[in-house]
């Protein structure tokens, strides 16, 4: 969605639980759904823990995912604790997935071009990270940190280039307000 500005700052969450639970998942969970990292070229040096996503536009098929059942006691409070917080009631949560960059690995300059793209927040909860992560919107560098939220504004080029020596890990998740639906 194009939020008027590249990135907006959130705030502290209580991430731990879900920090916990992700870099806790077995190495093979991270290959159940490759889904993203075929069907996209600017994804194929990531990995994914899929817990929703949506087909289709705009009649949407939103489903449950293989990570669901193993993240969403954490994932969900999470999420709805930052939606209370930030965005209107009543709308709907169409991607959720931690996404895992692996050291040395890029994801080249994009704009995430779907429609549903265009209607729905993207909110980036960070995992893990390192010094060497970069992570561009619209020309200018910014730095996530471990313990907050934010949103991006996906309608602009963005990337990320990780040139740390350990994966960085962001937890992903798109709201789709009402008025959008």
């Amino acid at each position: 969605m194009d939020i008027d500005t590249p990135l907006r700052e959130l705030g502290p969450v209580d991430a731990q639980p879900l920090i916990d639970a992700v870099l806790g998942m077995a190495e093979e969970s991270w290959h159940v759904n490759e889904y993203r990292q075929n069907a996209y070229e600017v994804h194929r040096q990531t990995q994914s823990l899929v817990l929703v996503f949506c087909d289709g536009w705009p009649e949407m098929t939103v489903t449950r995912e293989p990570a669901w059942d193993e993240l969403k006691d954490v994932a969900v409070p999470l999420m709805h604790d930052i939606l209370t917080r930030h965005y209107p009631p009543g709308g709907t949560i169409i991607r959720a997935m931690a996404a895992k960059l692996l050291a040395g690995g890029i994801i080249s300059p994009h704009r995430d071009s779907h429609p549903s793209f265009v209607h729905s927040h993207r909110i980036h909860i960070p995992i893990s990270t390192n010094t060497g992560v970069r992570f561009m919107i619209g020309g200018r560098p910014y730095r996530f940190e471990v313990g907050n939220a934010y949103e991006i504004n996906n309608q602009k080029h963005h990337s990320v280039m990780n040139n740390g020596s350990e994966d960085r890990i962001t937890f992903i998740f798109d709201y789709l307000p009402a008025q959008a639906a």
